[in-house]
């Protein structure tokens, strides 16, 4: 199963633009397990798909909870959502996955912006579970557009950060003050602020982004693409991505996104030059050079060798 029905039980607005829905099994049974930093995709009827961070408790089996910030110009899924989500609809969603773990550590340094706060918030509690230090900054436009601070109000070391008021996050001066293992997810210019900062001073960073990055992706080639274990070679063109030929040749594939950022459709590769697209593998993991996301990430070398 990788797909299942839930039922909207409750509704609340969180913040200026952000509103929290509840969430249970539409029949029998409990919900699937989740660890903190996991998201779901939610079918938005003929918008598509979208990603949004599960941010209740873990160990409730009975209940999960996600939050949207509503986007009235953007791609539709969240005003999708806001218009037809309420206490008795069913939405299919998918199995939860985490490209975004809490790894193990004696301290943490969390930073968020704005509808951010989702992943971090379940991250706190585990963090106060484990008896590890930690402290939050978190960002938003307005005090208004800050989600979720009443439960925020049971952290001491928690500072909010409206911009209006206090200017800009001060990533920085933050990240020049601290050794702790840094967890970050909010716009992309602070992702890519805290990523740059932590490389510099050498800090333990992680990040998710549910906007592609943004790269210079240079010009498109041509490759081609062997399966390991059927030995089929496939044409890759330029314009064409490697999970298009791949469903166009009829491989089952899981994908969701489609633009790198979901983690659904990696894949192992075994022999290959890759140029990586995504925004889910750590430089670690693009230096280990075992997996793709091939929604995105294309061939450097004249072929690529897929573990399908």
């Amino acid at each position: 199963m990788s797909e299942l029905t839930v039922r909207v039980t409750d509704r609340r607005d969180e913040a200026e633009g952000v509103f929290a829905l509840e969430l249970a099994a539409a029949g029998p049974g409990a919900l699937p397990r989740w660890t903190p930093g996991a998201h779901i995709d939610v079918h938005a009827e003929s918008v598509g798909q979208r990603q949004y961070s599960l941010c209740g408790d873990p160990v409730d089996e009975r209940r999960w909870r996600i939050a949207i910030l509503r986007e009235p110009a953007g791609r539709g899924g969240s005003e999708h959502l806001y218009r037809t989500a309420h206490p008795g609809t069913e939405l299919r969603v998918s199995l939860p996955r985490n490209n975004f773990a809490l790894v193990p550590s004696a301290e943490y340094l969390f930073v968020a912006g704005g509808i951010g706060i989702t992943p971090i918030l379940p991250m706190l509690a585990a963090a106060e579970r484990a008896g590890a230090r930690f402290s939050l900054y978190y960002g938003a436009r307005t005090r208004a557009h800050l989600a979720f601070t009443g439960e925020l109000a049971r952290y001491e070391r928690v500072t909010l950060v409206p911009q209006d008021e206090a200017g800009l996050l001060p990533i920085a001066a933050l990240l020049a003050e601290t050794t702790a293992t840094v967890y970050c997810c909010g716009p992309a210019p602070l992702l890519d602020a805290v990523e740059s900062e932590g490389a510099r001073r050498g800090l333990s960073v992680h990040t998710e982004r549910f906007t592609p990055r943004r790269v210079d992706n240079g010009v498109d080639r041509a490759f081609q693409v062997r399966l390991a274990r059927s030995g089929q070679v496939l044409s890759v063109a330029a314009d064409r991505s490697i999970v298009d030929v791949l469903e166009g040749a009829g491989v089952a594939i899981v994908t969701s996104c489609r633009e790198g950022t979901c983690g659904s459709c990696e894949t192992t590769f075994l022999e290959g030059e890759v140029q990586h697209r995504d925004s889910v593998l750590s430089a670690e993991e693009r230096a280990r050079g075992r997996t793709l996301m091939p929604c995105v990430s294309r061939a450097l070398s004249d072929v690529l060798v897929l573990e399908l």
